[in-house]
């Protein structure tokens, strides 16, 4: 398999059978052999029903059923776990990530082996705007790194370095970070980014500020617990 793209999926029910459309269409341009992954994370508007019919109709889609939310970082473990390409790639259901960028990420993975996408111009509400700008530059400054945008789930990887990976709540928002302690070069490139048109955003700003907070504490410490050694002999 040379291709997985992960979609994790909640309460997205328009804009599913777009997303399909698009993705399939560019994935076949690709002329590579490839698979589709969505993970239903516990949608309660319909999602899973849209998800059984658009298995039928496309026979590169497998889906995984969450029994409940279990938020983003779960979704994309199950989805890692799951895929058998080379490369993973990651986008959002929302359809604000456009997946005629995916080129554009592959085009560099053959020099690096994490390629995370930019959105360098945002349509989201400017409060969403200043606080993942304030945390970005939080979390690059406590972390002494240099990711410009944590938060676009657009992104293609080398499996490889993702089955080193074990992952906890919340730390999707660390993914370059962690796969750089396993020897991973990472890359940015900018992608488009669309307002959303169908369904409303899962994330607020006020109800994930303190966790966010808590789970960087926690990736500072296991930054300096981390072994690290070398044998002379």
């Amino acid at each position: 398999m040379d291709y997985s793209v992960v979609v994790p999926v909640y309460d997205e029910r328009e804009n599913l059978e777009i997303l399909l459309k698009s993705l399939t269409e560019v994935m076949d341009s690709l002329g590579k052999e490839y698979e589709i992954i969505c993970v239903n994370d516990g949608s309660r508007d319909g999602s899973d029903e849209v998800l059984r019919d658009l298995k039928r109709k496309y026979g590169q889609l497998k889906v995984v059923e969450f029994e409940k939310n279990y938020g983003l970082t779960a979704a994309l473990d199950a989805g890692f776990s799951m895929a058998k390409g080379d490369i993973v790639i990651t986008i959002d259901a929302d359809m604000q990530n456009d997946p005629r960028d995916i080129p554009k990420l592959l085009k560099e993975i053959g020099d690096y082996d994490v390629v995370c996408g930019v959105r360098s111009v945002r349509h989201d509400s400017w409060l969403r705007i200043v606080s993942s700008r304030i945390a970005n530059y939080i979390r690059n400054k406590v972390t002494k790194e240099n990711i410009i945008d944590v938060g676009c789930t657009l992104r293609a990887y080398k499996r490889k370095f993702l089955s080193k990976l074990k992952l906890f709540d919340g730390m999707h928002r660390f993914l370059p970070t962690l796969l750089k302690w396993e020897g991973a070069k990472v890359v940015e490139v900018e992608v488009t980014h669309h307002p959303r048109i169908y369904g409303k955003t899962k994330y607020g700003v006020w109800n994930r500020i303190f966790k966010a907070f808590i789970d960087l504490l926690a990736v500072v410490w296991m930054k300096k617990r981390k072994l690290n050694y070398k044998i002379k002999e």
